[in-house]
């Protein structure tokens, strides 16, 4: 397709082609009417003197006769203008003016006629049209007075020829507007479409230009952008799973066939296999509730929850579910705390908002926990020392959970007095399969953050890390709905 052919063919010029001949059909309108309203205004000023002087001149006739009426007639014709005059016999006969042939039974007829006409002075001149007024006489004599329409026709013509000069002149501009619009139009799309080629291509960094102005191009690209970035991310995200999933699965999955490969060798009795068997399920349930969370999370990111929200109280949620690890927290020596009176309306699906709350929790329980120092002497002290000089164990850790209102936003937080997490790794942690090295020891997947960080992105959240000073504050923000 050549460049004109690609000019022409683009929005902005068809629209520009539509509003130009909405105005230059305007335009043609606006002129018409004016030509037409000035040709009127000059038919209506003729009629007022022909009828002033017509009038003048039946009272000549009335007061002293034709003689009269012929002298002031003959007087008025020798002068210069545009002026006709004719006074005929009743037979048709010319007496006086400056008429010197009119069209066939124009003086016949009384009243006004359009006629064309010859001048006395110039018989064999060309034709020229009038506007004249026939009355009748007494005695059968009738008097013919008109004017002219040679200056009424020249000023039409005159209207006529700058109407079609102006539509002309639009019409150009127009399309002469129409192409530079349609090229610096053109010019921009062709941008977008060379960079989306190249996102395309497979360049996910790329994104397309704005102008900076502001204009529909601007937020069509912004939004576009948008996009990108959040398909960039989901990307970047889908290549980390794949790639976590690659890793961190091989291990329990290799470790799960060397166990079952060993009790095929080595096994004596039934019970060295029930004992197999027993660690075969227990390694199978942990890649089960692996492979679930990531399944949870993919549903989180894809917004399919969304049709499960209804209106539930973010406080009656933390209590349910504080309730529900409050026997494990005591278990490890915890004491776990929920504070959550007050309402805290959310829109939300109930069960996710649960499973994100439960998996911060289960995080401060298993984190949190002081595990007990040694109660033997230390390694340098001498042996023998009295048992009074043993390591005591250090005083367990709190939980505490909690849902309030912040302004317009339910903030459901989870603190403990753990290790916490330093600043620097905060960002991290909510990626999958990320674990750092003070919990290599403890049982998980390092799904539970990023569950809870999809979870509150569906429901038009965020996530954040702060410090508990000791330990890790977790807060689950959420949208504030208004209250039933």
């Amino acid at each position: 397709m050549t460049a004109l052919a690609k000019l022409l063919r683009t929005t902005a010029f068809r629209l520009t082609l539509v509003y130009l001949l909405v105005v230059a059909l305007f335009a043609a309108f606006l002129l018409g009417y004016f030509a037409l309203n000035t040709r009127r205004l000059m038919n209506e000023q003729i009629v007022r003197t022909v009828d002033s002087e017509l009038a003048e001149l039946t009272g000549q006739y009335e007061a002293a006769g034709l003689r009269r009426l012929v002298y002031i007639v003959e007087s008025r014709a020798n002068q210069p203008g545009s002026s006709l005059y004719l006074v005929t016999t009743p037979n048709g006969a010319g007496l006086a003016g400056n008429v010197a042939s009119l069209e066939t039974g124009v003086i016949e007829r009384t009243g006004w006629v359009e006629t064309s006409y010859r001048r006395l002075e110039e018989p064999d001149g060309g034709e020229h049209r009038a506007l004249v007024r026939v009355t009748a006489l007494p005695g059968g004599f009738r008097l013919l007075v008109g004017r002219d329409l040679a200056e009424r026709e020249h000023l039409f013509r005159i209207v006529a020829t700058a109407g079609r000069w102006s539509v002309f002149i639009v019409v150009v501009l127009g399309i002469a507007g129409g192409v530079f619009v349609s090229r610096r139009v053109l010019r921009r799309i062709d941008a977008m479409t060379d960079k989306a080629r190249v996102i395309m291509a497979g360049d996910l960094s790329g994104r397309l230009p704005v102008g900076g102005s502001g204009d529909e191009l601007d937020r069509l690209a912004a939004s576009l952008n948008t996009m990108l970035e959040r398909i960039e991310t989901l990307l970047r995200g889908l290549k980390e799973v794949t790639d976590n999933v690659a890793h961190d699965l091989k291990t329990p999955l290799t470790r799960l066939r060397n166990r079952s490969e060993a009790a095929l060798r080595h096994a004596a009795s039934p019970a060295d296999y029930r004992h197999a068997l027993e660690t075969t399920i227990e390694e199978s349930d942990a890649l089960i509730r692996t492979f679930d969370a990531l399944l949870m999370i993919a549903r989180a990111e894809s917004g399919e929850p969304r049709a499960g929200m209804a209106p539930a109280d973010a406080a009656a949620i933390a209590r349910d579910v504080g309730e529900l690890y409050e026997p494990l927290a005591e278990e490890q020596g915890l004491a776990l705390t929920v504070a959550a009176d007050a309402p805290a309306p959310i829109v939300a699906n109930r069960e996710l908002i649960s499973q994100a709350l439960a998996n911060l929790i289960d995080n401060a329980i298993k984190y949190a926990a002081v595990p007990a120092r040694p109660s033997g002497p230390p390694a340098s002290a001498p042996a023998g020392a009295p048992a009074a000089a043993e390591q005591a164990e250090l005083p367990p850790a709190d939980v505490t959970v909690s849902a309030a209102v912040v302004g317009d936003r339910v903030e459901i937080a989870v603190a403990d007095r753990g290790p916490g997490i330093a600043p620097a790794d905060r960002g991290r942690v909510l990626d999958r399969f990320v674990r750092l090295e003070q919990s290599r020891s403890q049982p998980g997947s390092g799904l539970g953050l990023s569950l809870a960080s999809a979870i509150a992105r569906l429901h038009g959240g965020e996530l954040r890390l702060e410090d508990n000073a000791p330990g890790l504050r977790v807060v689950l923000s959420l949208p504030r709905a208004a209250s039933a």
